[in-house]
């Protein structure tokens, strides 16, 4: 999916990234949750519901 909110977003990694360049990057659009590869940016973004990435980072395991 191609919108034109990606080319304005503010992208972001966790907190608790290791800042080594395997990350993801994530922007909230309105009304989306866009996510992408962070060694390509110019590459493409998954795009979801706020429904679907809170069920999502809900379903994945935390460190502790």
């Amino acid at each position: 999916m191609d919108t034109p909110a990606l080319a304005t977003a503010q992208w972001f990694t966790s907190s608790r990234s290791a800042n080594n360049g395997d990350c993801v990057e994530c922007a909230y659009l309105p009304d989306l949750v866009a996510v992408r590869d962070s060694k390509d940016r110019s590459g493409p973004s998954l795009i979801f519901t706020p429904r679907q990435w809170a069920a999502f980072v809900h379903a994945v395991p935390h460190p502790r």
